[in-house]
């Protein structure tokens, strides 16, 4: 593997870690817990692993363990950091045992069912470190739901004397994680399961998970991009540009990046669905900002777009919630064309969601009609939102000129940052985080627990100062629809309208509409002061202010 001067310089760092991780440890257990919702169907559903306690961990006094092996999944899409949750759960396995293994599944938990796996070695995880990516051992979807997937899963642990398992992924994968330890606490199979907070999207967070890693990352390696084509906005001034930024289920990336970046524009999905507005009120919204700054001369500007906005407003949510059902009738999984789809679907939805489909462009009515994700859910990212509005925008301003009410031009650039941010070199702030959720779960494995997720608090604090500790993650579920059918899942976090986040935004969006008041980010810094390296995001620092 060929390795950069940057990744030479990097490997070298060494991750900081809470002041409580830095020896051996005593578990603090608090009270009992319950999930966020659906109680009764919860603790029914997982009477093993339900109602435990939030665990914190405190200095404590060396334990002489066994040795013993632990096993390692990524999955899901890749977030900055990854590695490092791995080099730090390494690093923390071997200080309790040197003797003890680090196995590696490879491509995901299907590398768990297809016995598919490989030692992590000293030597293998040191080319690693403070990397970005998910390639040391891959990812993979699969999604552990079936009890064959769990007895051949049993197999391969048993053959490598494999203790505890964990699960390095987001929402839907730590939601398996927790299936799986309640399957084998039931079954007195001896395996731990646990699970790390993973997802660039940020929608891992509750009152346990201050932020999910990569998040960190990924916001400063989108901000720094639409800070570069701010500058070139501001330089050309003749385009105004649309940029559709990851966050399908929440809107906390383009958040994030327009209090990093002070844009023009910035839509909050959140707030669409909330305030009830239609496609052409969004439009309208858009085009009204175009027209004051072209009443300035300014006709450029920038607008960050989250991926998932179609799916928050109401009458498009309505419509898709009865596409993903009427897709997930047995009769539609015999399809076998698009135009033959789109005609079923036609068919089998209500007059007043036959109606929102109709008026949508044709390619967006297409493609809501056809593809799904695993989840059966419709893939948003692949619908061109950020050309959508900007296609409907200058519609609408058209029609403003041919009126007088408009006077200015509207050239426009579209751009969509995803894959951009997945797998760049992890902050310090994400190598810190990540190698203190790995490390902690090592503490959580030798204090026997499972179906908990390893959790680190506190962290706009220096790094000595963070809290380290674990909480069940049935604490964190509730019941939802997914391919048709009711669900236990960990709750989503969405954008909350009354937090400090976004009342800072909606407080001088008006200001950053009407002014150039962008700001540059520039790139992710690893050495310098620590104001300039090793600051969380805007998001956390307001909300930790806010408490």
């Amino acid at each position: 593997m060929a390795i950069s001067n940057l990744q030479k310089a990097r490997a070298a760092y060494q991750p900081k870690l809470p002041k409580a991780l830095q020896g051996p440890v005593k578990a603090i257990e608090g009270a009992a817990t319950q999930s966020v919702g659906n109680q009764a169907e919860i603790k029914e559903l997982f009477p093993n692993t339900y109602g435990m306690p939030i665990i914190t961990f405190q200095p404590g006094e060396p334990v002489a363990l066994p040795p013993f092996n632990v096993g390692i999944i990524l999955s899901g899409g890749q977030a900055p950091g990854g590695h490092n949750v791995i080099s730090g759960l390494f690093d923390g396995v071997k200080s309790l045992n040197p003797a003890n293994k680090l196995y590696g599944f490879i491509l995901g938990p299907g590398g768990l069912v297809d016995h598919k796996y490989m030692e992590i070695t000293s030597e293998l995880m040191d080319k690693y470190r403070n990397t970005g990516g998910f390639d040391i051992i891959g990812s993979g979807r699969t999604k552990l739901e079936e009890v064959d997937q769990f007895e051949k899963g049993i197999q391969i642990l048993r053959e490598l004397n494999i203790k505890a398992l964990v699960i390095i992924g987001g929402d839907d994968s730590n939601t398996n994680a927790c299936v799986l330890a309640e399957y084998y606490a039931a079954k007195n199979y001896g395996v731990q399961v646990i699970g790390c907070p993973k997802t660039i999207d940020g929608d891992l967070k509750n009152e346990q998970i201050e932020t999910s890693f990569g998040f960190d990352t990924a916001c400063k390696t989108y901000s720094e991009l639409i800070g570069n084509i701010q500058r070139d906005c501001n330089s050309a001034r003749k385009y105004w540009h649309f940029i559709k930024v990851m966050g399908r289920s929440a809107s906390h990336i383009a958040l994030e990046c327009a209090l990093q970046c002070q844009p023009n524009i910035c839509l909050i999905s959140e707030e669409v669905e909330a305030k009830a507005m239609s496609l052409d009120d969004v439009v309208t919204y858009i085009a009204n900002a175009v027209a004051k700054r072209a009443e300035e001369g300014n006709n450029f500007g920038t607008v960050v777009i989250p991926e998932g906005i179609i799916e928050f407003i109401p009458a498009i949510k309505k419509l898709i919630a009865e596409l993903n059902d009427v897709l997930a009738l047995p009769e539609a999984q015999t399809i076998n064309s698009a135009n033959e789809q789109i005609e079923f679907v036609k068919q089998h939805i209500s007059r007043e969601n036959l109606a929102v489909f109709q008026s949508l462009p044709t390619d967006v009515a297409a493609q809501l009609a056809l593809d799904r994700d695993p989840h059966g859910n419709v893939q948003v990212s692949l619908i061109e939102t950020e050309k959508l509005l900007s296609r409907m925008v200058a519609a609408k301003l058209a029609i403003w000129k041919h009126q007088g009410k408009y006077v200015g031009k509207f050239g426009t650039q579209h751009h969509f940052f995803g894959y951009e941010g997945r797998c760049a070199a992890p902050s310090n702030y994400d190598a810190d985080y990540c190698y203190s959720l790995g490390y902690n779960a090592s503490r959580l494995i030798a204090n026997g627990k499972t179906g908990y997720m390893s959790i680190i608090k506190n962290t706009t604090a220096p790094a000595a100062e963070w809290v380290a500790g674990g909480v069940p993650i049935t604490m964190m579920m509730n019941l939802e629809k997914r391919n048709g059918k009711m669900k236990p899942v960990i709750r989503k976090a969405l954008v909350e309208l009354d937090g400090a986040p976004f009342k800072y935004f909606a407080a001088h969006r008006e200001e950053w509409a009407k002014e150039t008041a962008y700001v540059y980010p520039g790139p992710i810094q690893y050495w310098g002061p620590s104001e300039v390296c090793d600051q969380p995001t805007i998001t956390l620092q307001l909300e930790k202010k806010a408490k």
